[in-house]
């Protein structure tokens, strides 16, 4: 039930119209490139009746998991990292300031407390146990992204609230749960904070938060652009020749965070929700150093098994014939450690360090 109102009629007039933009409708926003329209949700879920769907992972799987440093994570203002908390939140350390991607610390992602995705593993972190977030960069407004109760946390921590950069149309809602310091952007927009540049680039997606409000705030990925390291964010995407014109515009992207999984069936998620074999392609697209598969293992939201999209990744990787240590996995927890160097990172295959 809830998820039927994903598939709502967009309802009020944008008031961010420009009708110079084409990514601009009179009601919101729509996608850069032509794809297959949304197909039924009633027969998806007909079909995972018929066929006992989801895929269940084996009894003993577990998404990997490693315990976080956190006294070397609070303590590091020098070295840049990246450090998966879960699903699509990152900690991104890096010239000399803390960024959170998509803060989602809850139990689940939903507007209810009672029903909805549940979380098969804990937020590697806790909110009161990171180090104090500069900036958070929020993709769009879909619940296992954004995040109500984590948001609100992150603006009221120790220290004074980190700023937030969003899509079009999502500050007035940041404004409704009394949190001010917002940016919101436009695609191919880019805001300075601090060292850092963040650029809000095209993906292939779309949004709603109340099922009457279909694509009436916009989504996309961000780029966060530093001094020596650059690093990309897809977000939520299906495949598209958006990644094309990012690699093009943005040459030298140290690492990119691409989703592997909510994929399956094809036929309902192609347009929206990347599969691995897509993943790969928007990595050599955007001619990034390296990659790392995010959004999966922590929600089970489609009907792959949980412990899917990674073996489907390795299989991808050697038909497209890109190295492993180009294109990872990361545990749940883990910390990579890269060198404070100009770009790009030494050697195609340059393998960062581990966990510490």
């Amino acid at each position: 039930m809830l998820l039927s109102l994903l598939y709502s009629a967009p309802g009020r007039a944008n008031p961010y119209y420009d009708p110079a933009k084409p990514h601009h409708t009179k009601e919101g926003f729509r996608n850069n490139y032509p794809h297959d329209p949304p197909g039924s949700f009633l027969a998806w879920q007909w079909e995972r009746i018929r066929d006992g769907l989801p895929k269940d992972a084996p009894p003993d799987y577990r998404t990997p998991t490693v315990a976080a440093d956190l006294a070397w994570l609070r303590a590091n203002r020098t070295e840049t990292s990246l450090t998966w908390i879960g699903h699509a939140t990152f900690l991104l350390q890096t010239g000399g300031m803390n960024v959170l991607t998509d803060p989602q610390f809850s139990e689940r992602a939903s507007p209810v407390s009672f029903a909805g995705p549940r979380r098969k593993v804990p937020a590697a972190i806790a909110l009161q146990d990171l180090p104090r977030i500069d900036l958070v960069v929020v993709s769009h407004n879909h619940y296992d992204h954004l995040d109500r109760a984590s948001v609100k946390a992150l603006n009221a921590q120790p220290g004074g609230p980190p700023l937030f950069l969003v899509p079009l149309g999502l500050k007035p809602w940041f404004a409704r749960e009394d949190i001010a310091n917002v940016v919101e952007l436009d695609w191919w927009q880019e805001h300075r904070a601090g060292a850092l540049t963040g650029h809000l680039l095209p993906v292939q997606h779309w949004s709603t938060r109340t099922g009457g409000d279909r694509n009436e705030t916009l989504w996309g990925g961000w780029l966060v652009d530093g001094p020596s390291f650059r690093f990309f964010f897809a977000g939520d995407t299906g495949y598209s020749d958006d990644f094309k014109d990012i690699g093009r515009r943005f040459p030298g992207i140290n690492l990119a965070a691409i989703p592997i999984g909510a994929y399956a069936p094809r036929w309902f998620m192609k347009w929206a929700h990347a599969n691995p074999d897509d993943a790969v392609r928007i990595h050599q697209d955007l001619g990034a150093g390296q990659s790392v598969g995010m959004h999966w293992g922590t929600f089970q939201l489609t009907d792959e098994s949980l412990d899917e999209p990674p073996r489907v990744l390795t299989e991808a990787l050697r038909k497209a014939d890109v190295s492993p240590l180009r294109f990872f996995v990361m545990a749940i927890g883990e910390t990579r450690h890269y060198p404070v160097a100009a770009r790009p990172l030494a050697g195609p295959d340059a393998p960062p360090t581990g966990n510490r």
